[in-house]
């Protein structure tokens, strides 16, 4: 096919589409991979959650190199909840052997950042509320409404009970929430390997797979109610701003959560008994899986610190538009992470950042874009989309009446390009793929 005979671009003309083709062989001749991984190597190199050093000193690093880049750069700051655990206990104390969970994850030789276990966050899920609780235990396999209505048929009621959900099959924040209103008073989060370990294929260090001391950490905010920080609903969480006392956020969870490691959960689903799961409620483990009540019987206790607020950090950078700069095409992905965050968020964000720099070459190269292009670097997206959500309500106004599409990224990976989003951006998206 010759270039006449090329299709033109969605949205160009034949000619507007030969141009923007040249544009986008320069533009794919900029990116370096050196780059990437040296990208990669500093934002990673220290945990960086809301809060810590590392998530305000990598805030400064994005933002210095916007600026390299010749984009208009600049940090906005919130003030936001987030708590961090003070106390976390998960113990057996009827029906087996007495256990206590580790709820660690231990350093390796193979990870040179698994030994900064002073700068990590502990094993936790972020908004769950203060609690002190001893029941027995009933599995509740991933936890959702069909779970329950299963349990119903069983004739196996939680109410007063403290149950055990596996990952997967719906958002975590959902298994809790599930649990407190059919009566639960209690919930812990385990990752079955059948869904998460060596089920699957080989764990690290010898795979990807987790291993049997791992856990994944989490938010439980109830993010479908609103998202963003608790206190702070529909207002961006500036330091004057109007904020709800704790206690009266609806979006943190109403009985205490925990998430553990498989290591850690076997002992307690060891010492279930009652009827056997049904079949597709087994999981992984060497073991026959119960539903219960009991025998088993579990403390379960989680204290936070909820104060001081954190400040995070937004990094936004702009490039104006030629033709229409009051249109604006934003462009987004986070970089704090729960601890060191390589595959979550910062494989996007090295992308994100290479991208910005490839297009600061194209315009000293003459190059512009007709609408004006914004590059956000969001805090605080891991405990519930704190950072974008804050930006967001504070700008309400100027993006009603400027922002025309949101373009976000979370994580790269090998493998199939995957879209979602607005059915309008459907045809665009095959294109670019194309």
């Amino acid at each position: 096919m010759t270039a006449d005979e090329t299709p033109a671009l969605y949205g160009y003309s034949a000619e507007s589409s030969r141009v923007e083709r040249q544009w986008e062989e320069k533009m794919r001749a900029i990116p370096e991979p050196a780059n990437l991984r040296a990208y990669m190597e500093r934002l990673t190199a220290r945990p960086h959650n809301v809060g810590s050093p590392y998530d305000k000193d990598n805030a400064e690093w994005i933002l210095g190199k916007f600026k390299e880049f010749g984009l208009d750069a600049h940090v906005e700051q919130f003030e936001v909840l987030f708590p961090t655990p003070k106390d976390r206990l998960v113990e057996l104390v009827e029906g087996g052997l007495k256990f206590a969970a580790k709820l660690q994850e231990p350093a390796l030789p193979q990870d040179a950042t698994s030994n900064q276990q002073s700068e990590q966050l502990p094993t936790y899920n972020a908004y769950s509320i203060d609690g002190d609780v001893t029941a027995p235990l009933v599995y509740v396999n991933y936890g959702v409404p069909e779970d329950y209505e299963q349990l119903e048929r069983m004739g196996v009621s939680v109410k007063g009970k403290i149950v055990i959900a596996r990952y997967y099959h719906s958002w975590r924040g959902i298994k809790p929430k599930v649990a407190a209103e059919h009566g639960a008073v209690g919930c812990l989060i385990f990752s079955d390997p059948h869904e998460d370990g060596f089920f699957q294929g080989e764990t690290f260090p010898a795979g990807p797979y987790r291993p049997p001391d791992g856990v994944q950490r989490g938010s439980v905010e109830d993010m479908p109610l609103y998202p963003g920080d608790p206190l702070t609903p529909g207002v961006g969480a500036t330091k004057n701003a109007k904020r709800l006392k704790v206690e009266d956020a609806p979006v943190i969870t109403k009985i205490p959560v925990l998430p553990i490691s498989y290591a850690d959960a076997q002992p307690l689903l060891a010492a279930l008994g009652g009827r056997v799961a049904p079949a597709d409620w087994r999981g992984g483990l060497g073991i026959t899986y119960h539903v219960g009540p009991g025998p088993a019987k579990v403390h379960l206790r989680v204290t936070s610190n909820w104060e001081p607020l954190k400040t995070l950090y937004d990094v936004v950078g702009k490039i104006p538009g030629s033709t229409f700069p009051d249109e604006w095409v934003i462009r987004g992905n986070h970089h704090d992470g729960w601890v060191n965050g390589a595959e979550d968020p910062t494989a996007g964000q090295v992308a994100l950042l290479e991208e910005a720099r490839a297009l600061g070459e194209l315009v000293k190269s003459g190059w512009k874009p007709k609408r004006t292009i914004i590059y956000c670097a969001w805090d605080g997206e891991e405990p519930g989309l704190l950072g974008s959500t804050e930006w967001a309500e504070e700008h309400y106004d100027e993006l009603r009446a400027h922002a025309v599409a949101y373009i976000n990224s979370d994580s790269n990976g090998r493998g199939y390009f995957n879209v979602a989003g607005s059915h309008t951006l459907e045809k665009f998206s095959n294109d670019v793929a194309r």
